[in-house]
């Protein structure tokens, strides 16, 4: 099955094919790691009539649904990527913000292992490194 495709991949994921879920998916193909007003922004043209509320309502959708990664660096409103199942990590600019996907060098989850973990046990080790883009330096 071709899970890449905005309904196989809702099809697999149990959820109902509706255009709003289809246009959130191939608006996050185009802008990964968006924030919600940018995603209803894109969807505009296609969805005019849509709203931010309903735009947030199908972001947690597919987040919930392991269809979206949501991310949430420091000072930033959350971003939405369609990366997910594997362990990679993102790189923020500390002036424009921009973020992009850095993959991890160990590979597997968790690539970080704390000195105390409390009693937890730790499957994921979410990783920000922060510095200038090439457009900021």
């Amino acid at each position: 099955m071709d899970t890449d495709r905005p309904e196989s991949a809702l099809r697999g994921a149990g959820l109902k094919v509706t255009r709003g879920r289809i246009a959130v998916l191939d608006a996050l193909d185009q802008l990964p790691h968006a924030d919600a007003d940018s995603v209803f922004r894109a969807l505009q043209p296609t969805l005019p009539g849509t709203s931010i509320q309903n735009v947030h309502n199908v972001l947690g959708d597919l987040t919930s649904a392991g269809l979206l990664r949501r991310i949430e660096p420091a000072g930033s409103a959350a971003r939405y990527e369609r990366r997910t199942g594997d362990n990679h990590h993102h790189v923020v600019c500390s002036s424009c913000g921009a973020v992009a996907d850095v993959d991890c060098v160990v590979g597997h989850a968790p690539c970080l292992h704390p000195s105390d973990a409390a009693g937890f046990l730790v499957d994921t080790a979410e990783v920000t490194f922060w510095g200038l883009c090439p457009s900021c330096q």
